[in-house]
């Protein structure tokens, strides 16, 4: 889609009215959902992958790892997804891995935790991720003294723009020193577009850069890669995994418009969901048709020249057709559009545009943040269901009451409804309203605190009840920073009346 500047408005939470015990056992959204041939989620209650940033820097199950999921099992969500979990045994970290056996006893124990935790009310799923590389932006001695490629074509560019040929064979060290020395305008007429973004972004890899051996081999090497950790995930217990097919990654990078691979994995649509179909058909010979494998995938790139609603439509029937057990929608989160980082820190793709149609908040334009991406999911599942087939629809996005979603149920826009930031708002709110308790619910507010948190990659919390701490209380953890509790405060229901 193109993306033009919008008129920003500050929307106000709408007031929510809660179901009574009785209506909520009558509802959509806690009723069953069958996931594939053989598993059940009890309910309609999804809670959508978050990266919680509580591993350790190799990628293993941490204390803080089970407490984080410990405490949303509690709250006995219908579907409860473990964070983007990388399968490359790659340094990436305090982000979850599952590229080796090594990491399956810490899952293993992390998917006992959570059974225990929700008396085996919660199914649990993992979802795997791969990613190319980003680096954190250099200062520009660093960049020029260090990481640019002198080579013949940056020596000839430099004698043209300073208008002296002795730079085509000057001493390296002294072209670095004066590159670092000139002015933006010279910059800017000597190095290429690449070398520019590198400069003030960080080096990024595109799934395109097909003269890098290690992009060029990646259909050879994602469906294995990804076999191998659905494998894992299933000898850890998980309920099932989910293919992370969205945002700013590698999978999702496949399916763009903006991929121009000439190998027969870009271009065309068939080009560019090709692999991910030939990831989705290995992990399914693996791990058989009786286990669970969903996909996470995006309705909507929302950058200029990227994937639309109507190449979203065109996949979810392809990814149906081929078996996927459930599609979840999501939207944005490119790194196409994100803003310029400062130096030291990497480019985060839910700065921009698409990254705000992402995790939409109340800051937004005329339509508001709430359930603004349901119509994404509507049309997929429209579409699957002309198809013929019954795949599960999941929609997300700015979803805080009880209302909404059921209505969003209840029109057939999708068959569960996830909410993030809701439920890290409050980790009990699906079992409040399942007992006529819901004026108690701790509402998000959809400020955003916590994607600050996570672009800084620092421990995600929730504004609303990280600085609930008893002075001194040792039984709560704090986060790194010793200003705030790592989980939200325990809930009990109140002894009936």
């Amino acid at each position: 889609m193109a993306v033009t500047a919008r008129r920003r408005v500050r929307h106000r939470l709408p007031p929510a009215r809660w179901p009574t015990r009785d209506e909520a056992a009558r509802a959509r959204w806690f009723s069953p959902l069958p996931i594939g041939p053989r598993l059940v989620a009890e309910q309609r209650t999804w809670v959508p992958a978050m990266v919680p940033w509580r591993a350790t820097g190799d990628g293993l199950v941490t204390e803080q790892v089970i407490d984080w999921y410990a405490r949303f099992a509690e709250g006995r969500p219908g579907v409860l997804v473990v964070e983007a979990t990388g399968i490359r045994d790659v340094p990436s970290g305090p982000l979850l891995r599952i590229g080796d056996d090594r990491f399956v006893p810490g899952l293993r124990r992390l998917v006992e935790t959570v059974r225990e935790r929700s008396a085996g009310h919660t199914r649990l799923f993992i979802q795997l991720i791969d990613f190319v590389a980003v680096r954190r932006r250099p200062t520009p001695d660093r960049f020029f003294g260090r990481f640019l490629a002198v080579d013949a074509d940056v020596r000839r560019r430099t004698a043209v723009a300073l208008g002296e040929a002795r730079w085509i064979e000057a001493p390296e060290a002294e072209l670095r020193a004066r590159l670092q020395a000139a002015d933006r305008p010279v910059i800017e007429r000597i190095l290429t577009a690449r070398e520019l973004e590198a400069l003030d972004f960080g080096y990024r890899e595109r799934i395109w850069d097909m003269h890098l051996p290690h992009i060029r081999d990646l259909p050879g090497v994602l469906p294995g890669l990804f076999t191998e950790a659905a494998a894992r995930a299933r000898t850890a217990g998980f309920d099932g995994v989910e293919l992370h097919y969205a945002h700013a990654y590698t999978m999702a990078s496949f399916l763009s418009r903006l991929n121009v691979r000439a190998d027969g994995y870009g271009g065309s649509r068939q080009g560019r969901v090709r692999l991910p179909l030939e990831v989705l058909a290995a992990v399914r010979r693996r791990v058989g048709d009786g286990y669970p494998v969903g996909i996470r995938y995006l309705g909507d790139e929302v950058i200029v020249g990227g994937s639309d609603l109507d190449d979203a439509v065109w996949f979810g029937v392809r990814f149906a057709e081929a078996g996927a057990d459930y599609l979840s929608v999501s939207k944005g989160g490119r790194f196409e559009d994100a803003k310029q980082p400062k130096p030291g820190e990497a480019v985060y793709p839910y700065t921009g545009e698409s990254g705000q149609e992402c995790m939409p908040t109340v800051i937004s334009d005329e339509r508001g943040p709430f359930g603004r991406n349901v119509p994404l999911a509507a049309a997929i599942r429209r579409a699957v269901r002309a198809a013929g087939r019954q795949t599960p629809v999941v929609t997300s996005g700015g979803i805080g009451s009880f209302d909404l979603a059921e209505e969003i149920l209840a029109r057939g826009e999708a068959d569960a409804v996830a909410a993030a930031r809701q439920t890290l708002a409050d980790h009990d709110w699906f079992r409040k309203i399942r007992l006529g308790l819901g004026h108690l619910v701790r509402r998000c507010e959809f400020t955003n605190y916590c994607e600050g948190l996570d672009q800084r990659h620092k421990q995600v919390t929730c504004k609303l009840w990280d600085r609930a701490v008893e002075p001194g209380d040792p039984s709560v953890r704090l986060a790194e920073d010793g200003k705030r509790r790592l989980n939200a405060p325990e809930w009990s229901p109140p002894p009936p009346e």
